[in-house]
């Protein structure tokens, strides 16, 4: 695997509603935490100055000094920071991590492109420099990832023995803890998740849980949802992950939703959520116009998880973009009878562009509807 290339720094115009209500471009931060990275940072959010963007990264981390350098940099500016990446409509078919559209992003134009949260990483001194914006929000198809930091020790003159290596690599790590636990103290986020960076060896890296993020102070949203997007993979389709824990659960539910077209009238959306507790018959149902929509049972189980599907005409399609919000029940019937329903209200945003750039890729219709092709494997396993 090639080496991450050096931090860049660009803005990137997108959708309309593509980084959240009524937000359309954003500051990329993508690559290697290099020395000198909080340099060029500096001089391109001066270059921002009169803009209010959000900031989104995407990083293998690197050096450890620079991040915090950065962070303090955040802080100044009051910035919103998340995790995610670009791909850059302006690279065409070259490698977004390729030569030729890294020069690209370095030239400091504004570029176009999409906003991809569902697999963004910011791991190991990423999250220290996210640390440092006021507020932080972490999509749920989103990951921060810790572990100890590594210590690198040079002496400029003469061969150093292994005990002199030994104290200087112990005292590189004093100054690291010390260093990063003022720092975490500043940003109001709680000691407990430098001692879990600290219990990681180097050589790994421990993904922080949704309850880690709420618990650490890192991202204290009970409720996370992602804008609706339009992913185009072996088969091209409209997605949505919502992380939710209602009022005294302890755990995070994972829900996610796929819309595709099996032809320009007929479509399929799919509703994944884990497995419930206790078996009881259950119903999950959206409301359109004001007759609710029953997807079908039973659902199909897979690893944990449950999908349940929904067929519609493109007519109830598009009639969700007429709702401020789309409200998804779900029910169960508990043993001594009573009707358990709980409703889950999601934004619309996203979903007007994703919807037309999902409709210009339906296959053509060719008599009867097919059956749903992608299976619950498929879908759990996303």
């Amino acid at each position: 695997m090639a080496p991450a290339a050096p931090m860049t720094f660009y803005v990137v115009k997108g959708a309309p509603d593509s980084c959240g209500r009524g937000c359309d471009s954003w500051i990329a931060v993508e690559g290697k935490i290099d020395t000198g990275a909080a340099g060029r940072f500096k001089k391109f959010l001066l270059q921002q100055r009169d803009r209010n963007l959000p900031i989104y990264f995407s990083s293998p981390g690197g050096n450890l000094d620079e991040a915090v350098a950065m962070g303090n940099m955040l802080r100044e500016r009051r910035a919103v920071a998340r995790v995610g990446r670009a791909v850059v409509s302006e690279c065409g078919f070259e490698a977004q991590d390729g030569e030729a559209c890294i020069r690209l992003k370095q030239l400091g134009r504004e570029l176009h492109g999409d906003l991809i949260t569902r697999g963004a990483l910011c791991v190991s001194a990423c999250p220290y420099l996210m640390l440092g914006a006021p507020t932080r929000e972490i999509a749920p198809d989103a990951s921060l990832g810790v572990h100890t930091p590594k210590v690198l020790v040079s002496f400029r003159h003469g061969q150093p023995t292994q005990s002199m290596l030994d104290a200087a690599t112990e005292r590189g790590k004093e100054r690291a803890h010390r260093m990063l636990k003022n720092y975490l103290s500043r940003m109001g986020i709680e000691a407990g998740l430098l001692d879990l960076a600290s219990s990681i060896k180097f050589e790994d890296v421990h993904i922080l849980t949704r309850e880690e993020l709420v618990r650490f102070g890192i991202d204290r949203r009970e409720f996370v949802e992602t804008p609706w997007t339009f992913e185009s993979n072996a088969r091209n389709m409209v997605h949505k992950v919502v992380a939710q824990r209602n009022p005294g659960e302890v755990s995070f539910r994972i829900l996610q939703w796929w819309l595709v077209c099996l032809d320009p009238d007929h479509f399929v959306m799919d509703f994944q959520r884990p497995v419930p507790v206790s078996p009881s018959f259950r119903t999950v149902s959206i409301i359109i116009n004001p007759k609710p929509l029953n997807f079908t049972f039973p659902p199909t189980n897979a690893s944990g998880f449950e999908v349940w599907g929904l067929r519609m005409t493109q007519e109830s399609v598009r009639s969700l973009l007429d709702l401020p919000q789309l409200g998804v029940t779900e029910t169960s019937l508990v043993a001594d009878g009573r009707r358990l329903a709980q409703t889950t209200s999601l934004s619309n945003d996203g979903l007007a562009g994703a919807l037309d750039r999902l409709s210009a890729t339906c296959p053509a219709l060719k008599g009867p509807a097919p059956s749903q092709t992608i299976s619950s494997r498929n879908r759990a396993e996303k």
